[in-house]
């Protein structure tokens, strides 16, 4: 069996546990007060669960810090999200701190620390052949995508910096990332989604799926 092979099947989970386990009892005063700050800044609730696409497409519930409030226009729809992101919010964001619960999903096996970055399960259906191949990988808190520019840069170029991580699977990759994402936190940068995804043909089949799906309500 390959180095990659044996990392992957057996190395890889054991070092998620024994890295995260510590992960908690080292950060547990910082968890709490960050957890305080959100109750007295957001209110509740202080963690934001949403369904993700994990490993081969299963779906699991994603454990964040909410760093948005719940903010409606007088008909009651949310409102976007630049006009519900606090100051605390894009904070957590710049420091990734708001990605610090997602450790539990990491102790349960639905996440690992590096690895693809799991996305809306309604986007699995949108992918190519090649690029649902993503999902061979269990999902991560940190991923080689990262290190090429994290949301600042276009749904394909995350895509195929994914898949190949998929396909070089091993410890070294794993703490290259690793050392890479701390630069990466320090510099806060590319961390919100801009105008570089207009043209991507996943952004308008996102899109395109938003409007059958709004038509279709609209219509019920």
């Amino acid at each position: 069996m390959s180095e990659g092979g044996f990392y992957q099947r057996f190395g890889k989970r054991l070092l998620d546990l024994l890295v995260t386990v510590a992960l908690f009892i080292l950060l547990s005063l910082p968890l709490l007060i960050i957890a305080l700050c959100s109750l007295a800044i957001l209110g509740k609730p202080v963690l934001f669960k949403q369904q993700r696409a994990g490993y081969r497409g299963a779906s699991f519930v994603l454990y964040k810090f909410r760093s948005m409030t719940d903010a409606r226009d007088e008909s009651g729809e949310q409102l976007p999200d630049a006009c519900r992101l606090t100051a605390w919010g894009r904070l957590l964001r710049s420091t990734s701190l708001d990605e610090l619960p997602a450790l539990w999903n990491v102790v349960k096996g639905e996440m690992s620390l590096i690895g693809p970055r799991p996305l809306l399960v309604n986007y699995t259906a949108l992918y190519t052949p090649e690029q649902a191949r993503r999902l061979d990988g269990v999902p991560g808190i940190a991923g080689y995508a990262a290190l090429h520019g994290r949301n600042a840069q276009s749904w394909e170029s995350i895509f195929e910096q994914d898949v190949w991580y998929v396909d070089h699977v091993s410890f070294m990759l794993d703490l290259k990332i690793v050392f890479g994402i701390f630069g990466v936190v320090l510099r806060r940068k590319g961390i919100d989604r801009g105008d570089h995804n207009r043209d991507s043909d996943f952004q308008q089949r996102i899109e395109s799926a938003n409007r059958v799906r709004t038509s279709y309500v609209s219509r019920t």
